[in-house]
């Protein structure tokens, strides 16, 4: 009788708290949030569902040092994100910032879009009718909640997630791991033994160096190497994104985590005895440094944070596994930091560097001052409507259907660490770059129609294993989430399936309202743009380096040259006008423009030496000026009388509110 009491009350609580949306977004990651922002602002009923306790993903969670790739493929709401954040720090846009001002500024969004948001809720199940998601089950993780489970019935669901719970369990199809190169005519994909983050040679593998009978040193596997290009279930490897401090009024000291075992770092000893490192730069930590004196620490070299081959049944196991794996994780990263700051055995200079820095204690206040967002490099990818592939990445197959662009190298980090010739050697990490931006395909964001037609998955999308390792990047994932959001609704106003939504439409309100309340857009004019740029005189085209597809070194012999701008103003007004000015050798002391709105005025400003972050360019103002209606405004760059290079790239028209 108890049973049957306890499994009543149980389906009452289920049925009471059924809830109806328009659109329903599961995962609060960077794509997540600026998805619910989207869909809110045009006017729909949103819920967010987040199983952690923070908005933002790893763009809030220690990748301050953002992964740029081309700033050309950031728009919308991403590029907003990156302006909001520069105004943070009273500048135009900032792509480096601190992990508490990100989830600020995230928090911002769903607060000015008044979105609910459920915190520390997982997806249990999905409930399709005739292909379309009705309704998913929730659970709730903290078990004092009131509410133990939920069902949240929605018209469109969005999956934003990293690892694709709601894909999966919408029985959606999806691949783990990595793709022969001949499933999709690649050469990168599949099994890679490089020397990008590769041991030196010459390091012995076992406990005892040279007797195989010792056994294996912490973290190398048995496997036997594959033939290069090989498809396998291996999963890139994970790590987390630390933020730490050298403020001394700010920092928590590195203390040994619980069961700390220095025997998993010996590994790391033979390698820093072979290669001598100078510095913990020098391929140790990659530590980039943020505002107020903190760090991103990234992986840097074959023995890091990276906790390699751990992390292969990660993307299909249930949460309660997945938290195990997280928890070693963790205690290996917080035990490496502990080692080099501490170990006898480690060079002087090394620890001395290391105990510089200590957990900032105004960062992650609710988790011990350490990220709890593992970087979840990849997990599921949806097999779709169409799958972007290294063709796509390198421009030999081109598409139409453009939801937004990538631009970053196809950057896989290592999969494996095992034994070859004797020796211990990483396996898996590929970093091929040399192309420009290229467009990621809408079909790539929604299923095939006889799997699911209401569900976008901008996240976890469609694409092969070095191809998602282009497109992974977080603002990237804003980009395709806020198109999946404005196609979501669209699809609901034309009655539609998401397969049936018309892409140029979505293409056009894009352009026409990128920011998704009605401003008037920014208006940028390319180099590359023939209809709105005039060019004089010998030039030179570049096509890596700049914003966009190209730019142009007008070179010191070929004076004079100009290269004029000409917008097309729509809703005039006031505008300020930035100039980006990509970074070459012996350039120009000063750029020399003419302004003409009706009145011409020269403007001189000196060229930039260094650019912030990971981007060969940065954005300049040439002030702010009335702009009359129409194409009778110039920007005029002149190479005349200069003493360097000059370059010629993109001109921004920024309306003033």
């Amino acid at each position: 009788m108890k049973h049957i009491l306890a499994l009543t009350i149980s389906i009452l609580i289920i049925i009471q708290s059924k809830a109806q949306y328009d659109i329903c977004i599961y995962g609060g990651t960077s794509a997540g949030v600026i998805a619910a922002y989207t869909a809110a602002k045009q006017n729909k009923k949103v819920i967010l569902i987040e199983p952690g306790k923070h908005l933002g993903g790893l763009t809030s969670g220690g990748l301050g040092y953002t992964d740029i790739g081309n700033k050309y493929v950031v728009t919308g709401l991403a590029r907003d994100f990156y302006r909001r954040v520069g105004k943070h720090y009273g500048k135009f846009e900032s792509w480096i910032f601190e992990p508490h001002v990100a989830e600020e500024i995230f928090n911002q969004y769903i607060k000015e879009a008044n979105v609910p948001v459920l915190f520390q809720y997982v997806i249990t199940n999905a409930t399709k009718q005739n292909g379309a998601i009705q309704s998913i089950e929730i659970q709730n993780l903290n078990p004092t909640a009131s509410t133990f489970k939920k069902n949240i019935t929605a018209k469109m669901f969005i999956d934003c997630s990293y690892e694709g719970d709601l894909m999966a369990k919408a029985g959606v199809s999806y691949t783990v791991g990595r793709e022969d190169n001949k499933t999709y005519n690649e050469t990168w994909n599949g099994s890679q033994l490089l020397d990008k983050h590769q041991f030196p040679d010459g390091i012995d593998p076992y406990k005892i160096p040279g007797d195989s009978t010792s056994g294996l040193l912490w973290g190398i596997s048995n496997n036997k190497p594959l033939p290069n290009g090989t498809g396998n279930k291996m999963v890139q490897t994970y790590n987390y994104r630390i933020c730490l401090t050298n403020d001394a009024a700010n920092k928590i000291d590195i203390t040994a985590p619980d069961g700390y075992d220095a025997s998993q770092y010996q590994l790391l000893l033979r390698y820093i005895n072979k290669y001598k490192p100078k510095e913990l730069n020098d391929r140790v930590l990659k530590i980039d440094i943020m505002p107020n004196h903190k760090t991103d620490i990234n992986n840097n070299g074959p023995f890091s944070t990276d906790y390699i081959g751990m992390n292969w049944d990660y993307p299909e196991a249930d949460y309660n596994t997945r938290q195990k794996f997280l928890f070693s994780q963790l205690q290996y990263t917080k035990g490496l930091l502990y080692f080099i700051g501490h170990d006898p055995r480690m060079p002087e200079h090394l620890r001395n560097e290391m105990l510089q820095w200590g957990y900032p204690r105004d960062e992650y206040t609710d988790n011990n001052n350490f990220t709890p967002q593992a970087y979840i490099r990849e997990s599921r990818r949806m097999i779709g409507a169409y799958v972007m592939t290294q063709n796509n990445c390198e421009g030999r197959e081109q598409i139409t259907d453009a939801a937004g662009m990538a631009a970053y190298t196809m950057d896989s980090h290592n999969c494996e660490r095992l034994v070859v010739n004797g020796m211990v050697k990483n396996e898996g990490d590929v970093q091929v770059g040399g192309f420009g931006p290229y467009p990621v395909a809408y079909r790539a964001l929604v299923p095939k129609a006889n799997e699911c037609t209401n569900l976008y998955v901008p996240v976890c999308l469609s694409a092969s294993h070095i191809a998602y390792g282009s497109i992974r990047m977080e603002p990237v994932f804003m980009v395709l989430a806020e198109s999946s959001a404005a196609a979501a609704c669209m699809a609901i106003d034309n009655h539609q399936t998401v397969q049936q939504v018309n892409v140029k439409q979505l293409q056009q309100l894009l352009v026409q309202n990128p920011l998704m309340n009605g401003s008037t857009p920014e208006i940028l004019v390319d180099d590359n743009d023939s209809l709105h740029v005039t060019i004089t005189g010998a030039h030179q085209k570049q096509t890596t380096g700049g914003y966009g597809p190209t730019w142009l070194q007008l070179p010191v012999s070929a004076q004079p040259a100009t290269v004029a701008y000409t917008p097309g103003i729509l809703t005039p007004g006031n505008y300020t006008i930035y100039v980006y000015v990509p970074m070459v050798a012996h350039a120009a002391t000063t750029l020399h423009y003419t302004i003409n709105n009706g009145t011409a005025k020269n403007v001189d400003i000196p060229t930039p030496t260094q650019a912030e972050g990971q981007t060969s360019g940065e954005w300049i103002t040439l002030g702010t000026y009335k702009l009359p209606k129409g194409n009778t405004t110039t920007v005029t760059l002149t190479s005349k009388d200069v003493d360097g290079v000059v370059v010629a790239d993109a001109v921004l028209f920024v309306p003033e509110k």
